[in-house]
């Protein structure tokens, strides 16, 4: 990756995040966590009951098979760059998950009989090994493979490319942090996490990758 291609994927895609960061982190310190998590999502609709319950089981399964996808273009390297990453920071995550081993919001609740918490119909709820969130993690891990993976190529080509080209690489960092970050707010909306679980989780997921990029780029993608 050269370092003007990195330095548009680090203002389009890293910056923003950190300053998605910055703005829960605030909200972290400004509000109780179980008044921070009633006012993330006691504005249910049965739209985004139905989105949010879907979307959220795209980490359980369906990320790894888009992650295989690769593999028909004999493209293997892909595919195991982000083999290792979730498999460097899943072990990460279940290390946190079971030292710490937080209730969930389910449980905590028990304990407020002045708040009712908002859960969605057909949802299992979990009680147990709330932090960190294993989902925001995965949909934050998928998604900055990605933006990596099109930043190694988008560099290869960079010269080659055309305004329609490179817009719609700007485009698609964009789209991928909103796709990590509404992954990561659906565990919020079901209440199966608290902002703080997801907070960590995607922080995990976002990190790894980068990390993963350092240590072997030269062996899994050939940069």
């Amino acid at each position: 990756m050269t370092r003007q291609v990195f330095l548009k994927t680090f203002y389009i895609y890293v910056i923003p995040y950190f300053v998605l960061l910055t703005v829960i982190f605030s909200l972290m310190y400004a509000y109780p966590k179980p008044e921070l998590h009633m006012m993330l999502n006691s504005h249910h609709t049965s739209i985004q009951d139905t989105f949010f319950k879907y979307y959220s089981v795209m980490a359980e399964w369906p990320l790894y098979v888009l992650a295989l996808l690769p593999l028909l273009w004999k493209k293997v390297r892909w595919t195991l760059f982000f083999a290792l990453c979730e498999l460097t920071g899943g072990a990460i995550l279940q290390i946190l998950k079971h030292t710490i081993n937080y209730d969930r919001p389910v449980s905590v609740f028990e304990n407020y009989q002045d708040m009712t918490l908002p859960l969605v119909d057909g949802v299992t709820m979990y009680h147990s090994n709330s932090f960190p969130s294993g989902h925001a993690s995965t949909f934050f891990m998928f998604c900055t493979c990605c933006v990596i993976i099109l930043a190694c190529h988008y560099s290869e080509k960079d010269k080659t490319y055309n305004l329609r080209s490179r817009l719609l690489f700007y485009a698609s960092l964009v789209i991928l942090l909103v796709l990590a970050a509404l992954g990561a707010y659906s565990r919020v909306y079901l209440s199966q996490h608290f902002l703080s679980d997801v907070c960590v989780g995607s922080i995990i997921g976002f990190i790894t990758p980068f990390l993963m990029y350092y240590l072997f780029k030269s062996k899994i993608l050939k940069v």
